[in-house]
């Protein structure tokens, strides 16, 4: 049985924020890693992020708007990050995709 790290409140949201921090280096080092391949794979993609990036806030009452949010995840407007790293979605992509979104 592993045994329960004791940690402040502060600490464990110093740590999930940090942790949340490298994820989005990650994402941005490895920009050639597409939107839609994490949404194959792991069902959630760079957006998905922003989304819940954008709720937290909510659940803060600080109102962030999700173009906000989406440049907070990819470091730059989107539109940049669209039109410098994003490729169009492949045939097989998009049949990938969708089969990960039938009912199982």
């Amino acid at each position: 049985m592993t045994k329960q790290i004791e940690m402040t409140d502060q600490q464990r949201t110093e740590i999930e924020a940090a942790a949340f921090r490298r994820l989005l280096k990650h994402f941005d080092d490895h920009k050639e890693v597409q939107n839609i391949d994490l949404m194959i794979q792991a069902n959630f993609c760079r957006n998905c992020l922003a989304k819940w990036y954008m709720a937290a806030a909510k659940d803060q009452n600080v109102e962030v708007d999700y173009d906000q949010a989406r440049e907070s995840v990819y470091g730059m407007p989107y539109s940049e990050w669209k039109d410098n790293h994003q490729l169009k979605a492949t045939p097989e992509q998009l049949a990938a995709f969708e089969a990960t979104q039938k009912p199982k």
